[in-house]
């Protein structure tokens, strides 16, 4: 009885049942949170994500993917164990921040481009804050210091790197069951293209892979529109969600007792309570988190260890949405969450490290 109520399943509902009532005590604020969702959705988010939406969407649909991917291979697989594609989503992701990376990353798969253990190896460290929003809304919105966004760059992107590197241990035994195979195939394309050049591959794989697909520029930008659509209403709805739970939670008092239940916590490990107060925040939204982290009565350089904590750590809404982009492959959702947790720690420790060299002055 007591194993069936602590079920995945029954908690949840539990869950869902205390957010409804919580609807219909608080309809004021699970109003204005639905708008200011909403408002975040279509004044940042689409603008921001639709282009490179779209624009993946394309290059899988003219073949680039496959001549980056012959151009890169050497790279990635001594690196990450990762073939050459992967730089491509490694370039958009970064480029255009959560969870671009993990859409990208399940393309591929669908492709038939990338296996399970690939595409977990990939999203994990290919997850991470757009330099815009790290940059404009943090460094320069939140903390009023433009040299701020040196040292949370460096500590982020770099434990990013780091993740990838930790990431080619990933399920490592499965992976030589098929080392013998690849190595077969290895051998007899080098024969082949022995007296090819790079460039010249990777052309003539991108030229083959437009062939396969054989749809014309008209249909692939139709459907790419259509897919990045479809895919940008399931963000915004992750989106608002997250913000009436939030407000919902803030509003009857139990985002309060958390932040009191995580002081506690830290005062009996000697840490600042002060910094609870942005954590709890921060483990929902990045956004939020980010802004109460420079608003706390701690140091600069703890106000920033807090802030790339959470921009690494990416909040339940953006898990949510890289669980949804994933949910139809085989790619597994827990080491994602594994590599969020080792990503948010490692990125503390880099920026503690690299303080006294790229941290501002004070």
């Amino acid at each position: 009885m007591i194993k069936s109520m602590l079920h995945p399943l029954s908690i949840t509902a539990y869950l869902a049942t205390i957010v409804l009532i919580f609807m219909i005590v608080f309809p004021t604020t699970t109003l204005d949170s639905a708008l200011r969702g909403v408002s975040i959705w279509w004044e940042v988010l689409f603008p921001a994500l639709f282009p490179f939406f779209v624009f993946s969407e394309l290059m899988i649909g003219f073949g680039l993917v496959h001549f980056f991917g012959k151009i890169l291979d050497p790279f990635m697989r001594p690196l990450f164990r990762l073939p050459g594609i992967g730089g491509f989503v490694i370039t958009l992701g970064y480029i255009s921040g959560y969870p671009v990376g993990a859409r990208i990353t399940a393309q591929l798969w669908d492709q038939g481009l990338l296996n399970r253990r690939e595409g977990e190896r990939l999203v994990a460290f290919t997850t991470s804050s757009d330099p815009i929003f790290l940059i404009g809304a943090v460094s320069i919105g939140f903390f009023h210091n433009s040299e701020l966004a040196l040292i949370l760059a460096a500590s982020h992107y770099s434990a990013a790197f780091l993740i990838g590197l930790l990431m080619r241990f990933h399920d490592a035994k499965a992976e030589k069951q098929e080392q013998q195979h690849l190595e077969s195939q290895a051998s007899l394309s080098s024969i082949s293209n022995y007296k090819q050049s790079k460039l010249y591959a990777a052309l003539q794989a991108m030229h083959q892979a437009r062939l396969l697909d054989g749809r014309s520029f008209s249909i692939i930008l139709q459907q790419a529109i259509q897919s990045a659509i479809k895919l940008m209403i399931v963000v915004g709805g992750l989106v608002v969600f997250f913000s009436v739970v939030l407000a919902l939670l803030t509003e009857g008092r139990i985002l309060h007792l958390l932040i009191i239940t995580l002081q506690q916590c830290f005062q009996w490990l000697g840490i600042s309570e002060s910094a609870a107060e942005a954590i709890v925040p921060g483990l929902f939204e990045v956004t939020l988190g980010a802004q109460q982290a420079s608003l706390i009565s701690l140091s600069l350089q703890h106000q920033a260890a807090i802030a790339v904590a959470i921009l690494s750590w990416g909040g339940f809404s953006v898990h949510a949405q890289v669980a949804s982009l994933l949910s139809h492959t085989s790619i597994r959702y827990a080491p994602f969450l594994l590599a969020r947790f080792i990503h948010a720690i490692l990125s503390v420790i880099v920026l503690y490290m690299l303080w006294g060299w790229l941290g501002p002055a004070v």
